[in-house]
């Protein structure tokens, strides 16, 4: 099942009738590995002030400059080892896609349409809320699928929506989604995966890290609650599973630039561990719900290597929820939730 998307010349014209949507959003991918494809998804994700909140008159010239003349060449290399070559596009986006597929199967007798909208690159928030909008739907759902809030990926999103509502005459009805750090739904989903994945192993890890997408400690001091979100998923993914903070480490992975970030680190963290005598690890990315540059290759290329040359004997990496039955029960449970009065 394809979504289409319509041009939002005149997006303020729904279709006859009354429909409610569901706006599934994610961060983005380049549409291509080559350098221009990169070097432009890189210059929308970089110069939003959500992601890098220095000053634009300084940051700005430091980007275009330096940083996307080196950044893109060896970013599409990264992005090559992972992608989708029988569709032609980045596993993030074939992830994405089907997500919002089967759960458009799990509403198709009820008067709910689903569409699918990137933050960065394509298809945007906007084609995406046209598409919903043209299809009818005066009441939508949008739902960032971030399961620990930040505002370099909740914020930014929602803020990119409300943009384009600002552009139009006729505006639908808007519910956002809150982060979900803890809900037993999500926690049931990851340990659900987690021990599937782990069932088909010869001999089980000695400890099973989780790695979350860093944050600058600036951002948390200002506010952000991303932190202490993911300290609330693994403390109940812990208990879920039975395990102690030795056998199920917290670590955060993705540093850019100067500036602190939260730690630990997830490469050195794991690098480090063969020498206190484990050699057998799983790392899981709770944070990130479908695989993506970050899971793929970062941890499942780069840190694996610093693992096995630090002396490790195996790396799992465990799927993210991706378009498992798991990851549609949460999506179908999360978008009820948001529906209550709607449908």
């Amino acid at each position: 099942m394809e979504f289409l998307h319509i041009s939002s010349e005149h997006p303020d014209a729904p279709a006859p009738g009354s429909r409610v949507g569901i706006l599934l959003i994610n961060l983005g991918t380049p549409d291509d590995t080559n350098y221009a494809a990169v070097r432009r998804y890189l210059s929308e994700f970089l110069s939003d002030q959500r992601v890098i909140e220095a000053n634009p008159a300084i940051w700005q010239p430091i980007l275009q400059g330096v940083v996307l003349t080196v950044r893109p060449g060896k970013s599409g290399k990264a992005y090559g080892r992972i992608w989708n070559r029988e569709r032609d596009e980045s596993p993030l986006r074939t992830f994405s896609r089907a997500q919002a597929e089967l759960l458009a199967e799990r509403f198709r007798s009820e008067n709910v349409s689903v569409a699918w909208g990137m933050r960065y690159g394509t298809p945007s928030i906007a084609d995406a809320a046209t598409e919903l909008m043209q299809s009818g739907c005066d009441r939508i759902v949008a739902m960032a699928l971030y399961p620990q809030y930040s505002a370099t990926t909740t914020a930014t999103a929602n803020d990119q929506l409300f943009r384009f509502l600002m552009k139009i005459r006729r505006q639908p009805a808007i519910r956002t989604l809150a982060p979900f750090p803890d809900d037993p739904v999500y926690i049931d989903a990851l340990a659900s995966t987690l021990e599937e994945a782990l069932a088909g192993l010869p001999e089980q890890p000695q400890v099973v890290v989780t790695s979350f997408h860093g944050l600058p400690k600036d951002y948390v001091r200002k506010g952000d609650s991303y932190q202490a979100d993911c300290e609330r998923t693994v403390v109940a993914l812990r208990e879920r599973l039975g395990k102690t903070s030795e056998e199920m480490p917290l670590t955060f992975q993705s540093r850019f630039g100067p500036a602190k970030w939260l730690e630990p680190y997830t490469a050195p963290f794991v690098a480090a561990l063969p020498a206190q005598g484990i050699r057998r690890v799983a790392i899981m990315t709770p944070g990130f719900m479908v695989d993506c540059l970050e899971t793929l290759d970062e941890l499942g290329n780069e840190v694996r290597h610093e693992f096995m040359a630090a002396g490790g004997e195996e790396l799992t990496l465990i799927p993210c929820l991706n378009a498992c039955s798991q990851a549609i029960d949460l999506l179908e449970y999360l978008a009820r939730s948001q529906l209550q009065g709607w449908v």
